[in-house]
């Protein structure tokens, strides 16, 4: 006697199939009104960023013959490297790269590190009058900086940091902006997190540093990024508070660049000026996905 096969039954049902809509083929007017309205704007500003960057590095390697003449050219003629050396040669470069690093790096980690703990204390810590305070910070930020050369040259001067790295560094160490950001982005996180590790027995510094700082770094890094850029290229208080080339920064040294060239060396100048931004360009491209993550956790606040 055989076995009888087993059967199995599906006991799933029917399939449920679902229907795809079109999609709908844009018409030529439609191509056309997305091309004015988002490609062709965004394609402008492209190129108004980069074609000086572009004109800037081709004209540092073209001798001098190419650039003051009638007979324009686009490309270098004679490509050369000469007015890299001569820039590096003419004023001491090295020097201003290790002041600007130095002035950056010192500068950007204390102003991070403040600006994350106002920040800090201004959503989580409770206090007199902190909204006041937060006021203040905004009126701060709606002030010019220009507002605040004259009494800080007098008092960096009294204080004796005129030619010094600290006295470039020390009156900028407040960042109201980076302030303003994390705070707001501390607004949106759940409050939850602080909750917990209070009943925990965790402490103000162990919140800030176990909880708060760690799902805060997209927005730190923007801060810092930020905050590096500004500091590498602050011109107007170190030229005040500097006249020793030995601790001039790299923007201030184009302007000894051009006393010593003149004002008919643009390839010099150019090549000059193309060594101060690459790094900070470089810097900023790979880092400025963080700049719009960042940005985003901190526009909403909940």
């Amino acid at each position: 006697m055989s076995t009888p096969p087993i059967q199995i039954h599906d006991r799933s049902g029917p399939r449920r199939r679902t229907q795809e809509i079109p999609t709908p083929v844009p018409t030529p007017a439609a191509r056309v009104r997305r091309a004015v309205g988002g490609y062709l704007p965004l394609a402008l500003s492209v190129l108004m960023v980069f074609l000086p960057l572009a004109w800037m590095a081709l004209s540092s390697m073209k001798p001098a013959s190419e650039i003051i003449t009638t007979d324009l050219a686009i490309l270098p003629q004679a490509p050369t490297l000469g007015n890299y050396a001569t820039a590096m040669s003419s004023v001491p470069f090295a020097t201003f790269f290790l002041n600007s690093v130095i002035v950056t790096a010192v500068g950007s980690v204390i102003k991070v590190m403040l600006a994350i703990l106002t920040a800090y204390a201004l959503v989580f810590v409770r206090f007199p009058y902190k909204n006041a305070v937060f006021i203040v910070i905004l009126v701060a930020l709606m002030v010019p900086p220009q507002v605040s050369v004259l009494p800080n040259f007098l008092l960096i001067t009294e204080l004796g940091g005129r030619n010094t790295l600290w006295g470039i560094i020390l009156p900028g160490l407040g960042t109201a902006f980076g302030t303003f950001l994390l705070r707001q982005h501390f607004l949106t996180l759940p409050g939850a997190l602080v909750e917990a590790a209070e009943v925990d027995g965790a402490n103000h510094w162990k919140r800030l540093w176990q909880i708060i700082v760690p799902v805060s770094m997209p927005t730190i890094a923007t801060v810092g990024l930020v905050t590096i850029v500004n500091e590498w290229n602050e011109y107007i208080w170190p030229l005040i508070i500097v006249d020793d080339p030995n601790i001039m920064t790299l923007p201030v040294g184009l302007t000894l660049l051009q006393n010593s060239e003149g004002n008919a060396a643009w390839g010099v100048l150019m090549a000059g000026a193309l060594l101060v931004i690459v790094p900070v360009l470089v810097v900023f491209a790979v880092l400025q996905r963080h700049i719009v993550s960042g940005l985003t956790q901190g526009s909403v606040t909940g």
